[in-house]
């Protein structure tokens, strides 16, 4: 199992991030903003380290690792008051507080469907971790057919000047969602496609993500079959 780290995002970095954009004097104190990205930061290696340790145990005591490998990624400043924005939310540090969960996150891939609910039940169920917001887009697909379990969780932070619960999001999906999410992304931000050809493909990928599922779940019967 893989743990992508992302690099931590500094001060200079998010001043010159802001420095682009026309609202930067909205946002307010750039040292409250960098402290943010640093505990959301810290938050998710913390998710990280639960992680790997459980994929560990599982390795030892059921041979099973049901992590395939996971991606740490921090909003970027430009995504992040873009969805300020879109949420028609006020641009200052409250709503970053309190309104934005998701500006450090984790992605998941597991091996199996089954793995998902079972990596979200090891990791919720821990003592110091808090699920705030759960949607289960793998049993209720969105209409483009993206399947994918989200999780916003909460986990203590131990800083010099006090502890602090912070806000993390936590995607789980398969290989096969991942596959099929990764292609959609590209298909849906790759501009210079004919329209015709976006449509086309749209649809196709639709109905291959109805298949691509049933062909999962069939591996996964094969696959609990070796285990029993």
């Amino acid at each position: 199992m893989i743990l992508e780290r992302s690099n931590f995002m500094d001060v200079k970095q998010i001043m010159k991030e802001l420095d682009k954009l026309p609202m930067k004097s909205q946002i307010g104190d750039l040292k409250e903003l960098a402290q943010i990205y640093q505990l959301r930061h810290s938050g998710v290696n913390e998710i990280g380290t639960k992680l790997e340790n459980l994929d560990e145990e599982y390795s030892m005591n059921y041979d099973h690792n049901p992590i395939h490998h996971m991606e740490e990624r921090m909003k970027s400043v430009r995504s992040l008051v873009g969805k300020i924005q879109r949420k028609g939310y006020p641009l200052n540090m409250d709503t970053i507080h309190h309104k934005i969960l998701d500006v450090g996150g984790i992605r998941v891939i597991t091996n199996y469907i089954d793995d998902v609910y079972r990596v979200e039940d090891a990791l919720v169920q821990q003592s110091d971790v808090t699920l705030i917001k759960r949607k289960d887009y793998i049993k209720d697909p969105k209409p483009s057919g993206y399947r994918s379990l989200h999780l916003v969780v909460s986990v203590p932070v131990f800083q010099s000047n006090g502890v602090f619960d912070v806000p993390i999001e936590v995607q789980l999906r398969t290989i096969g969602m991942d596959m099929w999410a990764s292609l959609e992304h590209k298909l849906r931000y790759k501009t210079d496609v004919p329209e015709e050809k976006v449509e086309q493909h749209t649809g196709n990928l639709k109905e291959y993500a109805s298949e691509l599922f049933g062909i999962e779940n069939k591996m996964q019967e094969i696959f609990r079959d070796l285990q029993e």
